[in-house]
């Protein structure tokens, strides 16, 4: 079956979506870190909503990667 013809602003929406979700990722767990820290007063965990948040993003940016590999 030929691969249907796809409008090029809809592929580069979808590959910039990648670049998009690790920064919002990191952030999102520096936020919740910070928001953590304040009201427990521990001092690490935004250092620990910070890898949190990396690791979320690859999972996440991995998942968006080989899901558009898969469509036509």
């Amino acid at each position: 079956m030929p691969k249907k013809e796809e409008n090029p602003l809809v592929t580069v929406l979808r590959y910039s979506e990648i670049g998009f979700i690790v920064p919002a990722a990191i952030l999102l767990g520096y936020l919740v870190g910070k928001g953590l820290e304040h009201w427990l007063h521990k001092e690490w965990f935004v250092v620990a909503g910070v890898i949190f948040g990396v690791v979320a993003g690859f999972i996440s940016m991995i998942r968006v990667a080989l899901k558009s590999e898969d469509e036509p």
